[in-house]
Parts: C-alpha cells; sequence; structure tokens
C-alpha cells in the first residue's frame, strides 16, 4: 500500500512520520526503511531518541541534562539500538536510484515499511513537460515499489497554499501538491491540522519561533491537540483521529501519555 502524510510547512510532517516508524519498530519489532531528503541520519536520531525519552530536542543538543533525564536518555538508545530501522540520508533520489535502494534494503533488512521524506524533493531523470508531470511519475513510482516488494511504502507530501486562504483550514484531498495523482495512487491519506498553528499571525509567527528545531531554549514547549484527519481510505473508512503534539520533544502522541510523572 501506498500511504500518504501530508500538511503544510511546519505543521509537523516528519515529526508524524518518525513517530509511526518508531512505534511500529518498537512497539511490534517492525523493519523500518527510511529515506530522508532532507534531515540528516544525526538528525533523525536526535529526533527519535528525544520523542522516546521525552527529553526536549534543545537539550540534547546542548548536553544539560537532569539525572532523571541521563536515565530516559540511555534507555531510549539501548532500545533503539535494538531496533531494527535502517537510514539513508541521500539528498538527491530519482525513483530509479530509490527502488534500487529499497530493494537492497528489502533484500538485507526485510524492511516492512518504507518512509520517503519528502516527495517533492525527488526528481526524475528525463525531462518532464512540468512539475506535475513529474510529481505524477514519482508518485506512480512509489506505488509500483509497495506492490513489487510487497511493503507499505509511506510518503510524506507538502500542501498547496490554497488551505491558507480558506477559512476552514482543514486539509482537503484537493490540497495536494502539484499532482492528483497522489490522491488517485494513495491507498491512504493522512492530513495533519493543529488548530494552534492558525491562531493568527503574530501568534503563529510566536509559534514558529518557539518550535524551531535549532531553538536553543531549555523551557519545555506545551504539548497542544493535533488532528489527524483520514482523507481517503482504499479499504476503510475515513475519519479522524486526535492526538497530542509537544514541539519540545517534537512528537504525537496519544492524550494519556502526559497524565503522571514521566517527565519529572
Amino acid at each position: 500500500d501506498l500511504v500518504v502524510i501530508a500538511a503544510r510547512p511546519s505543521m509537523g510532517k516528519t515529526a508524524l512520520a518518525l513517530s509511526i516508524a518508531k512505534n511500529m519498530a518498537l512497539r511490534f519489532n517492525k523493519s523500518i526503511g527510511i529515506f530522508s531528503l532532507e534531515m540528516s541520519k544525526e538528525q533523525l536520531a536526535l529526533r527519535f531518541l528525544s520523542s522516546e525519552a521525552f527529553v526536549e530536542l534543545s537539550k540534547l543538543r546542548s548536553g544539560f541534562l537532569s539525572e532523571n533525564e541521563w536515565d530516559r536518555l540511555t534507555n531510549a538508545a539501548s532500545k533503539f539500538c535494538k531496533s531494527k530501522i535502517v537510514i539513508d540520508d541521500e539528498p538527491s533520489l530519482d525513483p530509479r536510484t530509490l527502488r534500487t535502494k529499497a530493494r537492497r534494503m528489502k533484500k538485507e533488512h526485510d524492511v516492512d515499511v518504507i518512509i520517503v521524506d519528502y516527495l517533492q524533493l525527488m526528481h526524475t531523470r528525463r525531462r518532464m513537460e512540468n512539475r506535475q508531470q513529474e510529481i505524477s511519475e514519482i508518485s506512480r513510482s512509489l506505488k509500483l515499489l509497495a506492490r513489487e516488494l510487497n511493503i507499505v511504502v509511506v510518503a510524506v507530501s507538502q500542501l498547496s497554499r490554497a488551505v491558507e486562504q480558506r477559512e476552514d483550514k482543514r486539509p482537503r484531498l484537493s490540497d495536494l501538491r502539484e499532482s492528483g495523482a497522489i490522491e488517485q495512487d494513495a491507498d491512504l491519506v493522512m492530513f495533519i491540522y493543529r488548530e494552534r498553528y492558525y491562531g493568527g499571525k503574530k501568534k503563529r509567527k510566536k509559534m514558529e519561533e518557539e518550535e524551531e528545531e535549532t531553538s536553543d531554549s531549555g523551557i519545555v514547549k506545551e504539548p497542544h491537540p493535533a488532528e489527524i484527519i483520514i482523507g481517503k481510505q482504499r479499504n476503510g473508512p475515513i475519519g479522524s483521529v486526535e492526538l497530542i503534539f509537544h514541539p519540545g520533544f517534537v512528537g504525537f502522541y496519544e492524550e494519556d501519555v502526559f497524565h503522571g510523572d514521566v517527565l519529572i
């Protein structure tokens, strides 16, 4: 199957993809392959550790952790060392190269899921008339790859700016950027919507500054609701699920995770 995670920039697309990868690898012992065209292996590793250890990303970078945080970090690192997560961070990929690498991952690591982050950073070898045709070919190649290897391919995708012009900013299938082929090829489409993101221009600018990955702030950012909208599901119902997004840990969690003293 081809699964698409789509949202506007800074909404948490990579965070959701990594949360899915983390849960499948650590909770269900699945083998996960990640093609990261935007972030390095080291950046992804820090994000994995931050979200699993409940240690703010900026603290991981600074190294100023409490004893409790060091214990949680050590425990999280041990889990990831034992997990079956393979990361390829080549920044420039075309469908043919991706297919070759994915076949190798399947042969050597028997991957169950491949994540591509993100679709619009890929390119094709042959010249196309326009970007829409290029995205269509990339989308189709991911669908065929999932079928050939009998795996789930999760493609992260950006949404068009059209969503910003509406009063109701919840994403729709028509917002999929540059190509309707993504909607046609996908077996499941997930959108991310965080109402707090759209709380006015000043508030939004402040949020983006607070959530900036390179922030040096030592303050744990406040968790807030995030709606995961199932816009398409070929073999099931559509609807939505509410999760909690934690900017400090750059991760999505179920509501009950932060009830208790886990973060003390």
